[in-house]
């Protein structure tokens, strides 16, 4: 490629790294920013601790959640959102993006030294950085209040410097106690964010890379490199043993955390090799992980990876790679084979291996064949389409002002005009599967942006109305309640099922006619969901008074509401209205 166009391309790919980027953090606050279910049990866990006053023991109102996670984790909100002084969801969710930020330019780093080609050096990074951070599983879990962002930034330390030593010094033989010390300082911190459990893979990954890297391997090399890194692993346990130390009820952390939240996932009342043929997460699933956490570019991580078996199975392949692209390797691989063992498999054990993906795949871009990108192109045309027709709709039902349609119908014909690029021009077809990848989540940002924007909050006359009050709030799945604690200050919030949730919560099985007045009559105020889109005032009226109104996105739907038929008004499916009631005086 000619120099100036090799320049052009780069800063096209430069831009779109700071475009990707950009993307975590409009939006960050959004209530309806992707997420997982978890977050706002992380978050109920948090704020109950912080308004306790201390670091230990958790708090929690949910039954069995209190030791679900390590205090790592919920240390990091109480600080991040300043003990309940400036609690937000965008601050919550800072320290994650901050987190998966420096993993990327990490990768991006390790990506440029790796490419041999001088020309291509900052090409490869950019592709790197761009693949990571348009990974569904990063801009999912990497953006939001979970644990992905700061484990995999601390495990992923110990193959940086793996990394590091063979791009220096090819040729070394020993690791050296201080590097297995401060590994497994390390493990033990990304550890403290999930689970134990995690030092297990992170330090096989390091023994792997490590032998796989040595000039040859020794009986002696085999021992010292073994006792390094159970030195390692001792370290990363030993400090992730300190919760035990601390917390005044180590009892408690025991059965909830490590008998239930993680022993539970080493068995099954199946027997364990049937669970792992015929059970509900079988073994051959995880041979989908990696395209899985993919996301949107499924097709073009599950290409890469079956090119790659293609290549290593042919003879004289894997001894052909050099020392660093066997540490990239090892990582992949060591992190599949050990999240194959629990009963319990999910892609999501594999994401802090997903920098390792992000690097190879940049490092043999240009011979993954095209046709992955293609059929990408053709599975995010439509989906670009139907984000436009959601924002359009959305202005219809003036639940959008005319400046938010138009910013979507930008960001989703910019899409469009990359998927026509991509067929038009082969080329450009690889870099426009990345862009098309990026114009789906800025259209989704545009589109549900007015979902949550200031005029939507309740203002201070209601929260000043409903200051230490009873309220009624809708909860479709654990914790999820927690959310109107951002927007009800010093309100007393009591969950109910709904939207087919039923834990027996506040009369589930009532009509919803009857249920709705009984709850008027045992609180002082109830959110309620509007059951039907016909419906244009609560059926409690004239007995209760609306105090306001806002639009819901519904997350559930039954069998049958979406269909084919209806695909393409989403105003029958997607939106109710959101009540805030109070009894009539």
């Amino acid at each position: 490629m000619p120099f100036r166009h090799q320049a052009r391309a780069n800063i096209a790919l430069i831009a779109l790294v700071f475009i990707a980027a950009l993307l975590y953090l409009l939006g960050l606050g959004s209530p309806y920013a992707p997420t997982n279910g978890d977050e706002m049990v992380y978050i109920h866990i948090a704020r109950m601790t912080a308004e306790s006053g201390h670091w230990l023991p958790l708090q929690s109102e949910l039954v069995g959640t209190r030791n679900t996670k390590p205090p790592l984790l919920i240390w990091q909100a109480m600080v991040a959102g300043g003990w309940g002084q400036w609690w937000s969801l965008a601050a919550l969710r800072l320290p994650s993006v901050l987190y998966t930020f420096a993993t990327t330019g990490m990768l991006a780093f390790f990506a440029h030294r790796l490419q041999t080609d001088a020309a291509q050096k900052w090409r490869t990074a950019c592709i790197a950085a761009a693949l990571y951070l348009l990974f569904f599983s990063t801009f999912r879990y990497g953006r939001a209040y979970l644990t992905s962002a700061p484990e995999t930034f601390w495990l992923a330390l110990p193959m940086w410097w793996v990394l590091w030593q063979r791009l220096r010094q090819a040729e070394q033989q020993h690791m050296g106690w201080l590097a297995a010390t401060l590994m497994g300082v390390a493990m033990g911190l990304g550890a403290a964010y999930k689970s134990f459990a995690l030092v297990a893979p992170a330090a096989a990954s390091v023994w792997a890379a490590w032998l796989l890297t040595a000039p040859r391997i020794t009986w002696p090399l085999l021992w010292r490199t073994s006792l390094q890194l159970a030195w390692s692993t001792l370290i990363g346990v030993g400090l992730f043993a300190l919760w035990f130390v601390l917390d005044p009820d180590p009892a408690a952390v025991w059965q909830e955390f490590v008998v239930a939240e993680n022993a539970g996932k080493m068995s099954g009342g199946l027997g364990y090799w049937h669970a792992a043929l015929f059970g509900a997460y079988p073994m051959w699933t995880q041979l989908y992980a990696y395209p899985a956490n993919g996301g949107l570019l499924v097709l073009v991580v599950g290409g890469f990876c079956l090119w790659a078996v293609w290549q290593l199975r042919q003879r004289g392949q894997l001894a052909a790679l050099a020392h660093p692209q066997r540490v990239v390797l090892a990582w992949v691989l060591v992190w599949l084979v050990v999240f194959t063992l629990p009963s319990q498999r999910s892609e999501r054990y594999l994401i802090p291996a997903m920098p390792a993906i992000a690097i190879a795949m940049a490092l043999v871009w240009d011979r993954i064949p095209r046709i992955w990108f293609a059929l990408t192109l053709l599975l995010l045309a439509p989906a670009l389409i139907l984000l436009a027709r959601i924002g359009w709709v959305m202005a219809d039902m003036g639940v959008s002002g005319n400046t938010d349609v138009a910013l979507v119908l930008v960001a989703s014909s910019t899409g469009i005009t990359a998927v026509s690029a991509g067929f038009f021009f082969r080329n450009w077809t690889r870099t426009a599967a990345l862009a098309a990848t990026a114009a789906v989540y800025a259209c989704f940002g545009a589109m549900v942006a007015p979902l949550s924007a200031a005029d939507t909050a309740w203002g201070p006359d209601i929260q000043q109305a409903l200051r230490d009050k009873r309220v009624a709030v809708p909860n479709g799945f654990t914790g999820q309640y927690e959310r109107f604690h951002f927007r009800l200050d010093h309100a007393r919030i009591t969950p109910y099922d709904a939207e087919g949730r039923n834990t027996g919560a506040l009369y589930p099985d009532m009509a919803s006619d009857a249920r709705l007045m009984r709850l008027l009559r045992e609180f002082d105020a109830v959110v309620w969901l509007q059951d039907d889109l016909a419906e244009t005032e609560p059926s409690c009226t004239p007995q209760c008074r609306v105090l306001a109104t806002r639009w819901h996105v519904k997350s559930r739907h039954k069998t049958g509401e979406v269909t084919l038929d209806n695909l393409w008004y989403p105003q029958q499916w997607l939106f109710r209205r959101e009540w805030l009631l109070v009894p009539a005086m």
